[in-house]
């Protein structure tokens, strides 16, 4: 262990992706068709009309979310009851089992707006769920894609298991880096 040792000086910070640059501004373009869509409405009808859809929305998108919620604790009710680990659409099978996307469908249901309410229903729709899930998948699961910490690089961690269901805690120490910089954990005691 060494003292009065300065760390060395932090290193040039990487680009920012595409999407992280222009998620603000694709945001911003999103609200305000959404906004423009509901005063269009409100325009051809009346402003009761849009009120009722925007309520609408939200109760269905309360109903699909409570109803989702159920069975993601019923399967883990189930598995806990059985000793084995919660079954997910890899191994069943099948797409339609899942919770996360009836989940995703429910909240954009629950957004206010109208082009958020066709997102939500396309995400309740098998057809339409399946392909998405398949292409959030192919797409979060390209090898060499990810940087450290970023989102792509948690849904990696998150997948990796091993067969028997146990979780393997452990630390990566390489080779080449100092000493110093390891950390160090003080000694267990009882």
């Amino acid at each position: 262990m060494t003292f009065g040792a300065t760390p060395p000086p932090p290193g040039p910070r990487p680009p920012r992706s595409r999407v992280r640059r222009f998620a603000p501004l694709g945001i911003a373009a999103w609200m305000v068709l959404e906004i423009w869509l509901l005063t269009v409405i409100g325009g051809a009808t009346n402003g009761l009309t849009v009120f009722l859809l925007l309520l609408a929305g939200v109760l269905a998108g309360g109903a699909v979310i409570k109803r989702a919620g159920r069975r993601a604790w019923r399967n883990l009710t189930g598995a806990l009851q059985t000793g084995g680990a919660p079954e997910t659409p890899r191994e069943t099978g099948s797409a339609g089992t899942g919770t996360t996307l009836p989940m995703i469908g429910g909240l954009l249901l629950m957004v206010p707006g109208l082009l958020s309410d066709v997102l939500g229903l396309l995400c309740l729709f098998p057809p339409t769920g399946r392909l998405i899930l398949r292409r959030a998948d192919r797409l979060l699961t390209r090898s060499g894609s990810f940087t450290a910490g970023s989102f792509g690089d948690v849904y990696q961690q998150a997948r990796m298991h091993r067969p028997d269901g146990k979780v393997v805690q452990g630390e990566v120490i390489h080779p080449d880096e100092p000493p110093a910089a390891r950390r160090q954990d003080p000694p267990l005691t009882r």
